[in-house]
């Protein structure tokens, strides 16, 4: 089978092909391309001319597979690719299906044969059991559905259509989002019905057999209000005052637990406030961005886009599939849509907007707060389509073409 290489993924694991003695983990929302990811890394392992017989691929929902639910049936499984000879490159889908799996893996790993690459649940690989049992010998590597760079570059891998106007393509990428598997459905309803299957496959598989949910309705409740208000400043106490106007009354307590289950499912991503004078973090002012902006679209019967958390959340994706720590900046009573920071420490400053050219109230509105910020790291504003600007040397882009060339924030 054809896969489109996800290179944002494949250049974080290449150094860790090899390597026996670290387990890899591949974590990210479900559908989007853990499983194609395991495939591609064991088409270079061929390509670099390691054997076809050292390359063993464990799908655990796959027929012949399924019943394997117990460690000792994983580990009989595994005990007869023990004969071939040299270091092998052992790689299993859905993990999460045997019980008790960590010691089996860690195990393997101890003997220093095998190099293991694992994806599964997330809301059980990401919990404390794992943590535990396996802890400073695995490392975890977090996939998102497709960026907007990808959508593009696997759009034209495929020899799907690619509109010359990349803006035309940002905006038909913002309503369908970036599952993979949306790219080979040409109707917008076909899509649509497939990530609401994409949402009750995450909570049939990875929320409802891993943790006990007692008012399903309110949770579906809560789940629906998050999705509805991505990109929006979030409040636990206004959002316990709307469940109790609807008559659901709930713990606070109830509630963070319901959110913690949309994050370790992968649904939600949490994105805290720094406070760039005093250098910490501020508690109750987080926002909650979606892994895909297509569960607001395909749960929603308005099409149309509010552009502002719309962009926010297609850039906050962009910067963590390039391996950026984020938060949201305030500076005294002004705020900054993101500080970035790379894995060399270096920071950067991210304003968000759908345009600046509107007037001049507008353009303030986005350069001010970083005219604030004192330090000399770069400072960007990102709109959907203007004329580009400059101001007292911060970097202005248009998303579409600052995507679509892989373009990092340096």
């Amino acid at each position: 089978m054809d896969f489109y290489r996800r290179e944002n993924y494949l250049k974080k694991m290449r150094g860790f092909y090899h390597d026996s003695e670290m387990i890899k983990v591949i974590t990210g929302v479900r559908r989007c391309g853990k499983s194609s990811l395991m495939k591609t890394i064991m088409e270079e392992l061929i390509e670099q001319g390691i054997s076809e017989e050292n390359i063993i691929l464990l799908d655990l929902d796959l027929r012949g597979y399924k019943s394997v639910k117990q460690p000792e049936q994983l580990e009989s499984i595994i005990d007869k690719y023990n004969h071939i000879q040299g270091l092998k490159y052992l790689f299993i889908d859905e993990i999460q299906n045997v019980s008790g799996f960590e010691e089996v893996i860690n195990a393997y790993r101890g003997e220093g044969e095998y190099s293991i690459f694992i994806t599964g649940s997330n809301s059980y690989l990401l919990s404390g059991e794992l943590i535990t049992k396996l802890t400073g010998r695995y490392i975890e590597f977090e996939m998102f559905p497709l960026s907007f760079e990808e959508y593009v570059g696997m759009k034209e891998y495929f020899g799907k259509t690619v509109s010359s106007n990349l803006t035309e393509e940002l905006d038909q990428y913002m309503n369908e989002g970036g599952f993979p598997k949306t790219i080979f459905y040409d109707n917008p309803e076909d899509k649509r019905t497939y990530i609401k299957s994409v949402i009750s496959e995450i909570f049939e598989k990875d929320i409802k057999r891993r943790v006990k949910i007692r008012n399903v309705s309110v949770f579906k409740v809560i789940q629906t209000y998050l999705i509805n208000n991505f990109g929006a400043t979030t409040s636990l106490t206004n959002m316990l005052k709307e469940l109790h106007k609807s008559g659901m009354d709930i713990k606070r307590e109830t509630l963070n637990r319901y959110i913690q289950i949309l994050i370790d499912a992968k649904i939600l991503y949490e994105c805290k406030r720094f406070d760039l004078k005093s250098k910490k973090s501020i508690q109750g002012e987080q926002k909650y961005y979606l892994s895909d902006l297509g569960f607001y679209f395909a749960t929603n019967t308005d099409n149309r886009i509010n552009y502002g958390p719309a962009l926010e959340n297609i850039v906050y994706h962009y910067a963590r599939s390039k391996g950026y720590e984020i938060s949201i900046g305030r500076i005294g009573k002004l705020e900054c849509d993101f500080i970035m920071r790379d894995q060399t420490m270096e920071y950067s400053y991210v304003q968000v907007a759908m345009t600046i050219m509107a007037n001049k109230e507008t353009e303030n509105r986005e350069y001010i707060p970083l005219e604030s910020i004192a330090d000399n790291y770069p400072k960007y504003v990102l709109t959907r389509n203007d004329m580009i600007q400059k101001r007292n040397g911060i970097i202005h882009k248009n998303i579409p073409e600052f995507m679509s060339n892989g373009e990092l924030f340096s």
